[in-house]
Parts: structure tokens; sequence; C-alpha cells
């Protein structure tokens, strides 16, 4: 769903003293594609290193489950780009070309077998195979704001992002132009701060 990826308080110059948030909100945020945050695999996990969804491997969707397979198959939709364990909220933010991010549940996979492996809780950082790409710079989506990406107020003293160039349900007010290590690395032209996270977690946005 576009216009509804990174959510948060808005902050505005001069008086402004919070930072917009800019989570890791997963399939349910962005994507209509994916299958909704807590949904177990569909397969066990792969023999060869006893992960699921490693990163380099690939997935492919259904309308509950999601099932690794080769990324040379005509299955495949997304590769890995990122895995971690344990929850998203407490674990490394996912790089900026996610698309967005799967969270695998614990406990026992949907195969029937009761011997099968339980799959540990983690979540999966995802890039599509094919376009569109929500999560690159001004496309309106993805699990973080990056560099290029646009927002508008979406009321009480929140903003979201949208796409650039208006093709979402949304008209873009402010565009990101930069990171920081925090507001004072911002420049003058910076009426917006929304935190992006990472090294330099301040972005500094401009009105448009």
């Amino acid at each position: 769903m576009r216009g509804n990826g990174a959510v948060g308080t808005a902050a505005r110059l001069p008086s402004a003293l919070l930072l917009a948030l800019a989570g890791l909100l997963g399939v349910t945020g962005c994507q209509s594609v994916a299958p909704s945050a807590g949904v177990r695999p569909s397969s066990a996990p792969p023999a060869h290193d006893g992960t699921f969804l490693a990163k380099g491997e690939c997935s492919s969707f259904g309308p509950t489950s999601y099932t690794e397979v080769p990324c040379s198959g005509e299955r495949a939709a997304a590769r890995v780009v990122a895995r971690h364990d344990g929850p998203v909220t407490e674990g490394p933010p996912c790089p900026p070309a996610t698309d967005f991010v799967l969270h695998i549940g614990g406990g026992e996979p949907a195969t029937g077998r009761t011997t099968a492996p339980a799959v540990p809780r983690g979540y999966a950082c995802m890039r599509n195979l094919q376009p569109p790409h929500p999560g690159d710079p001004g496309q309106g989506g993805g699990p973080r704001t990056v560099p290029g990406d646009c927002v508008y107020d979406s009321g009480g003293g929140q903003v979201r992002e949208t796409a650039c160039d208006g093709s979402g349900p949304h008209k873009p007010g402010y565009k990101v132009t930069e990171t920081a290590p925090d507001r004072r690395a911002c420049p003058p032209s910076t009426s917006l701060y929304v935190q992006v996270g990472g090294p330099d977690p301040v972005g500094c946005a401009r009105r448009l």
C-alpha cells in the first residue's frame, strides 16, 4: 500500500520538539503482495544450513504463507537481502534497498510433520526480484525512510511516506534531502526532521 510506509510525529521548525518516526513496519505497513506479520512458513527450514530464508535465498508468496524456493525458479518473487533473529523492534534495521519485511514466527512449520524442526523467531529484509520497488528513494513505501523519500502530514502531528511523483493517494509535502547525526547538522533549508535510524539517525526534510 503506497503512502502507508514510515509513520511518525512531525517536527517543524522553529518550534519543533519531536522527531518523525520512521519505524520498521514490515509487511503490514507497505506491501499487499507479502503475507501479514506472524504468518508461519509453509515449508520446513532448508537442510543446507538450518536457516529458513537465509540471506541470498528467495521466496514465493501465497495468500496466507510464504515458501523458500530456488531463485532461478518461476515461483521466486523476492530475495532476502538481510536476515536477523529475534523481534524486528530489537534487531538491526534493514538495508535501504529493502522493499518489505517478513516477520518469521517461532514454532513448527506448517508441513504436517510432527518431527519438523522449529523455525526460530526472526525477520527477513526482502527485495522484489522485479519492479515495483517501493523501498527505493521516492517510491512511497518500504520499511525505512531514506534520502529522496517524500512524506505528507497525516494529521495528529504525524507524517507518512508517499510517492514523490504524486502517483500515490496523498500529495507529498516534504522531501528528505539527506541524513545527519543530529538536527544541528541539517542544512538551513530543513523544515522537518525524520528519525531514520542507522549511523545518521536524523533525516533532514525540506518543504515541497
